[in-house]
Protein backbone atom coordinates (compact mmCIF):
# COMPACT_ATOMS: atom_id res chain seq x y z
CA UNK A 1 0.00 0.00 0.00
CA UNK A 2 2.74 2.29 0.73
CA UNK A 3 4.17 1.77 -2.72
CA UNK A 4 0.80 2.69 -4.24
CA UNK A 5 1.22 5.81 -2.29
CA UNK A 6 4.10 6.61 -3.33
CA UNK A 7 3.57 6.01 -7.47
CA UNK A 8 -0.11 7.48 -6.95
CA UNK A 9 2.16 10.85 -5.60
CA UNK A 10 4.66 11.01 -8.39
CA UNK A 11 1.77 10.56 -10.69
CA UNK A 12 -0.11 13.71 -9.29
CA UNK A 13 3.51 15.52 -9.21
CA UNK A 14 3.95 14.67 -12.84
CA UNK A 15 0.82 15.88 -14.20
CA UNK A 16 0.72 18.99 -12.29
CA UNK A 17 3.87 20.58 -13.99
CA UNK A 18 3.46 18.80 -17.46
CA UNK A 19 6.85 18.24 -17.45
CA UNK A 20 6.61 14.45 -18.92
CA UNK A 21 4.59 11.39 -19.43
CA UNK A 22 5.10 8.51 -18.52
CA UNK A 23 2.52 5.10 -18.01
CA UNK A 24 2.86 3.40 -14.98
CA UNK A 25 2.25 -0.10 -14.15
CA UNK A 26 1.20 -1.26 -11.33
CA UNK A 27 2.64 -5.16 -10.31
CA UNK A 28 -0.03 -7.16 -8.78
CA UNK A 29 -0.51 -11.10 -8.39
CA UNK A 30 -2.18 -12.92 -10.91
CA UNK A 31 -4.33 -15.61 -9.35
CA UNK A 32 -5.96 -18.32 -11.37
CA UNK A 33 -9.89 -18.10 -11.58
CA UNK A 34 -11.78 -20.12 -8.94
CA UNK A 35 -15.20 -21.51 -9.39
CA UNK A 36 -18.10 -20.23 -7.14
CA UNK A 37 -21.10 -22.16 -6.11
CA UNK A 38 -23.75 -21.29 -4.32
CA UNK A 39 -26.47 -23.38 -3.71
CA UNK A 40 -29.25 -24.69 -1.69
CA UNK A 41 -31.96 -27.29 -1.10
CA UNK A 42 -35.07 -25.88 0.52
CA UNK A 43 -38.75 -26.32 0.75
CA UNK A 44 -39.24 -24.61 -2.26
CA UNK A 45 -36.86 -27.15 -4.60
CA UNK A 46 -32.99 -27.10 -5.26
CA UNK A 47 -30.94 -24.46 -6.76
CA UNK A 48 -27.24 -24.05 -7.47
CA UNK A 49 -25.53 -21.42 -9.58
CA UNK A 50 -22.40 -22.30 -10.88
CA UNK A 51 -19.66 -19.38 -11.51
CA UNK A 52 -16.06 -18.32 -12.05
CA UNK A 53 -14.00 -15.32 -11.20
CA UNK A 54 -11.99 -13.45 -13.13
CA UNK A 55 -8.81 -11.63 -13.57
CA UNK A 56 -8.45 -8.40 -11.96
CA UNK A 57 -7.95 -6.85 -15.47
CA UNK A 58 -11.67 -8.35 -17.00
CA UNK A 59 -14.38 -5.87 -16.48
CA UNK A 60 -16.63 -8.41 -15.69
CA UNK A 61 -16.76 -9.76 -12.02
CA UNK A 62 -17.68 -13.91 -12.77
CA UNK A 63 -18.36 -15.52 -15.93
CA UNK A 64 -21.45 -17.96 -15.45
CA UNK A 65 -20.91 -22.00 -16.22
CA UNK A 66 -22.88 -23.71 -18.58
CA UNK A 67 -21.94 -26.81 -18.93
CA UNK A 68 -21.23 -28.19 -14.81
CA UNK A 69 -23.21 -31.37 -14.00
CA UNK A 70 -24.80 -30.51 -10.36
CA UNK A 71 -26.61 -33.74 -8.61
CA UNK A 72 -27.73 -33.56 -5.38
CA UNK A 73 -28.49 -36.79 -2.83
CA UNK A 74 -29.95 -37.43 0.41
CA UNK A 75 -29.21 -39.86 3.01
CA UNK A 76 -32.91 -40.79 2.67
CA UNK A 77 -32.10 -42.09 -1.00
CA UNK A 78 -32.91 -38.76 -3.14
CA UNK A 79 -30.86 -38.66 -6.01
CA UNK A 80 -31.77 -35.18 -8.23
CA UNK A 81 -29.93 -33.95 -11.08
CA UNK A 82 -30.02 -30.05 -11.83
CA UNK A 83 -31.43 -28.75 -14.95
CA UNK A 84 -29.60 -25.77 -16.43
CA UNK A 85 -32.22 -23.30 -16.70
CA UNK A 86 -29.17 -20.47 -17.94
CA UNK A 87 -26.96 -17.84 -17.11
CA UNK A 88 -24.81 -20.26 -14.49
CA UNK A 89 -28.42 -21.39 -12.83
CA UNK A 90 -29.22 -24.89 -12.32
CA UNK A 91 -32.51 -25.80 -10.18
CA UNK A 92 -34.63 -29.17 -9.25
CA UNK A 93 -38.31 -28.77 -8.20
CA UNK A 94 -37.58 -31.45 -5.78
CA UNK A 95 -38.29 -30.30 -2.40
CA UNK A 96 -36.19 -30.97 0.79
CA UNK A 97 -37.16 -32.46 3.72
CA UNK A 98 -36.52 -32.28 7.33
CA UNK A 99 -33.49 -33.99 8.92
CA UNK A 100 -32.16 -35.13 5.87
CA UNK A 101 -28.10 -34.97 5.07
CA UNK A 102 -28.06 -33.48 1.49
CA UNK A 103 -24.61 -33.63 -0.17
CA UNK A 104 -24.35 -31.58 -3.53
CA UNK A 105 -21.87 -32.62 -5.85
CA UNK A 106 -20.67 -29.96 -9.09
CA UNK A 107 -18.46 -31.30 -12.09
CA UNK A 108 -17.03 -28.94 -13.91
CA UNK A 109 -14.02 -29.94 -16.22
CA UNK A 110 -12.95 -32.75 -14.48
CA UNK A 111 -12.99 -31.36 -11.21
CA UNK A 112 -15.21 -32.57 -8.59
CA UNK A 113 -16.63 -29.48 -5.24
CA UNK A 114 -18.70 -31.00 -2.79
CA UNK A 115 -20.26 -30.37 0.39
CA UNK A 116 -23.43 -30.96 2.71
CA UNK A 117 -25.73 -30.00 4.99
CA UNK A 118 -28.46 -31.01 7.37
CA UNK A 119 -32.29 -29.86 6.15
CA UNK A 120 -34.13 -28.24 9.65
CA UNK A 121 -37.59 -27.48 10.64
CA UNK A 122 -39.65 -24.16 9.39
CA UNK A 123 -39.07 -21.74 11.17
CA UNK A 124 -42.06 -19.92 13.72
CA UNK A 125 -42.30 -16.25 13.43
CA UNK A 126 -43.86 -14.40 16.49
CA UNK A 127 -43.72 -10.80 14.32
CA UNK A 128 -41.99 -8.68 12.60
CA UNK A 129 -42.80 -4.63 12.42
CA UNK A 130 -40.51 -1.15 12.14
CA UNK A 131 -40.21 0.48 15.03
CA UNK A 132 -38.12 4.19 16.38
CA UNK A 133 -35.40 3.88 19.41
CA UNK A 134 -33.96 6.60 21.15
CA UNK A 135 -30.29 6.23 21.50
CA UNK A 136 -28.20 9.09 22.47
CA UNK A 137 -30.98 11.40 22.50
CA UNK A 138 -31.58 10.68 18.52
CA UNK A 139 -34.26 8.82 16.82
CA UNK A 140 -33.58 6.12 14.70
CA UNK A 141 -35.88 3.62 12.60
CA UNK A 142 -34.67 0.04 12.81
CA UNK A 143 -37.19 -3.10 12.29
CA UNK A 144 -37.56 -5.90 14.72
CA UNK A 145 -38.38 -9.79 13.69
CA UNK A 146 -39.46 -12.07 16.45
CA UNK A 147 -38.58 -15.76 16.33
CA UNK A 148 -40.37 -18.37 18.27
CA UNK A 149 -37.26 -21.11 18.90
CA UNK A 150 -38.15 -24.51 17.93
CA UNK A 151 -37.88 -26.29 21.40
CA UNK A 152 -35.44 -28.88 22.61
CA UNK A 153 -32.98 -28.82 20.08
CA UNK A 154 -30.07 -26.75 18.96
CA UNK A 155 -31.26 -23.75 16.32
CA UNK A 156 -29.48 -21.02 14.07
CA UNK A 157 -31.40 -18.40 11.78
CA UNK A 158 -30.58 -16.69 9.28
CA UNK A 159 -32.99 -13.74 8.15
CA UNK A 160 -32.13 -11.45 4.57
CA UNK A 161 -34.30 -8.64 4.42
CA UNK A 162 -35.19 -6.87 0.90
CA UNK A 163 -35.83 -3.37 0.10
CA UNK A 164 -37.61 -2.90 -2.87
CA UNK A 165 -36.05 -6.04 -4.09
CA UNK A 166 -32.59 -5.06 -3.63
CA UNK A 167 -30.95 -6.97 -0.96
CA UNK A 168 -31.00 -4.24 1.99
CA UNK A 169 -30.09 -6.64 5.61
CA UNK A 170 -29.15 -9.52 6.68
CA UNK A 171 -28.10 -11.11 9.73
CA UNK A 172 -27.74 -14.60 11.38
CA UNK A 173 -28.73 -15.53 14.73
CA UNK A 174 -28.59 -18.67 17.18
CA UNK A 175 -30.22 -19.71 20.23
CA UNK A 176 -27.19 -20.25 22.79
CA UNK A 177 -28.00 -17.71 25.21
CA UNK A 178 -31.86 -17.83 25.34
CA UNK A 179 -33.04 -21.51 24.42
CA UNK A 180 -36.41 -22.37 23.60
CA UNK A 181 -37.75 -18.74 23.70
CA UNK A 182 -38.17 -16.00 21.70
CA UNK A 183 -35.48 -14.68 19.52
CA UNK A 184 -34.94 -11.66 18.69
CA UNK A 185 -33.09 -10.21 15.54
CA UNK A 186 -33.37 -5.92 15.31
CA UNK A 187 -32.26 -4.82 11.87
CA UNK A 188 -30.87 -0.85 12.19
CA UNK A 189 -31.92 1.57 9.47
CA UNK A 190 -31.06 5.25 10.33
CA UNK A 191 -31.12 8.38 12.04
CA UNK A 192 -34.85 9.99 11.54
CA UNK A 193 -34.79 13.08 9.97
CA UNK A 194 -31.51 12.41 8.20
CA UNK A 195 -30.44 12.03 4.40
CA UNK A 196 -28.65 9.04 4.74
CA UNK A 197 -29.96 6.20 1.72
CA UNK A 198 -30.75 3.65 4.23
CA UNK A 199 -33.35 5.91 5.78
CA UNK A 200 -36.61 4.16 4.89
CA UNK A 201 -39.15 5.97 2.47
CA UNK A 202 -43.00 5.94 2.92
CA UNK A 203 -44.30 3.41 0.28
CA UNK A 204 -41.09 1.10 0.46
CA UNK A 205 -41.82 -2.85 -0.35
CA UNK A 206 -40.00 -4.82 2.11
CA UNK A 207 -39.38 -8.72 1.96
CA UNK A 208 -38.31 -10.68 4.23
CA UNK A 209 -36.80 -14.47 4.38
CA UNK A 210 -36.46 -16.36 7.49
CA UNK A 211 -34.55 -19.48 7.27
CA UNK A 212 -33.59 -22.23 9.98
CA UNK A 213 -30.22 -23.36 8.93
CA UNK A 214 -27.38 -25.89 10.36
CA UNK A 215 -24.61 -25.45 12.15
CA UNK A 216 -22.01 -25.78 9.13
CA UNK A 217 -24.13 -22.83 7.37
CA UNK A 218 -24.21 -20.41 10.16
CA UNK A 219 -20.33 -20.89 11.41
CA UNK A 220 -19.95 -19.72 7.27
CA UNK A 221 -22.55 -17.14 7.35
CA UNK A 222 -21.41 -15.70 10.35
CA UNK A 223 -17.79 -15.92 9.16
CA UNK A 224 -18.46 -13.64 6.22
CA UNK A 225 -20.08 -11.17 8.84
CA UNK A 226 -16.93 -10.95 10.65
CA UNK A 227 -15.07 -10.77 7.29
CA UNK A 228 -14.46 -6.42 8.33
CA UNK A 229 -13.37 -7.31 11.30
CA UNK A 230 -10.95 -9.70 10.76
CA UNK A 231 -9.26 -9.32 6.68
CA UNK A 232 -10.02 -12.87 6.43
CA UNK A 233 -11.81 -14.78 3.96
CA UNK A 234 -15.00 -17.12 4.97
CA UNK A 235 -14.51 -20.54 6.21
CA UNK A 236 -14.16 -22.71 3.48
CA UNK A 237 -17.42 -24.22 2.60
CA UNK A 238 -17.21 -26.76 -0.01
CA UNK A 239 -13.75 -29.46 -0.83
CA UNK A 240 -12.21 -29.51 -4.09
CA UNK A 241 -11.20 -26.07 -3.71
CA UNK A 242 -13.83 -23.64 -5.08
CA UNK A 243 -15.60 -20.73 -3.33
CA UNK A 244 -19.11 -20.53 -2.37
CA UNK A 245 -21.28 -22.37 0.00
CA UNK A 246 -24.31 -25.16 0.32
CA UNK A 247 -27.38 -24.88 2.55
CA UNK A 248 -30.27 -26.83 2.97
CA UNK A 249 -32.97 -25.03 4.92
CA UNK A 250 -36.53 -24.56 5.50
CA UNK A 251 -37.39 -20.81 4.39
CA UNK A 252 -40.47 -18.50 5.87
CA UNK A 253 -41.32 -15.72 3.54
CA UNK A 254 -43.37 -12.51 3.56
CA UNK A 255 -43.98 -8.74 2.24
CA UNK A 256 -44.42 -5.67 4.12
CA UNK A 257 -45.11 -1.87 3.24
CA UNK A 258 -43.39 1.02 5.08
CA UNK A 259 -45.36 3.44 6.75
CA UNK A 260 -45.03 5.78 8.80
CA UNK A 261 -47.56 5.85 10.67
CA UNK A 262 -47.21 2.27 11.73
CA UNK A 263 -43.94 2.80 13.08
CA UNK A 264 -43.89 1.78 16.60
CA UNK A 265 -42.04 4.17 19.67
CA UNK A 266 -39.52 1.87 21.58
CA UNK A 267 -37.75 2.56 24.36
Amino acid sequence: MRRISEILTLVGILILFGSCKKDIEIDYHRVAPLYVVEASVSNDGMKARVSRTNAMDDNTTVSDITGATVIVTGNDGTRELLLHKGKGIYQSKAKGTPDVVYTIDVEVDGQHFTSSSTMQNEPMVNDFYFIRKKIVGENFLMAKLLIQDIPNEENYYFAHLYRNGTGFRWAVKKDDTDPNKEQQILFTFAREGSNDKDLPKEGDRFRLEVRTIDRKSYDYLFSMQQMDNTGTNPIPDFTGGCLGYFSAYSQWIDNYVFRYANVSEEE
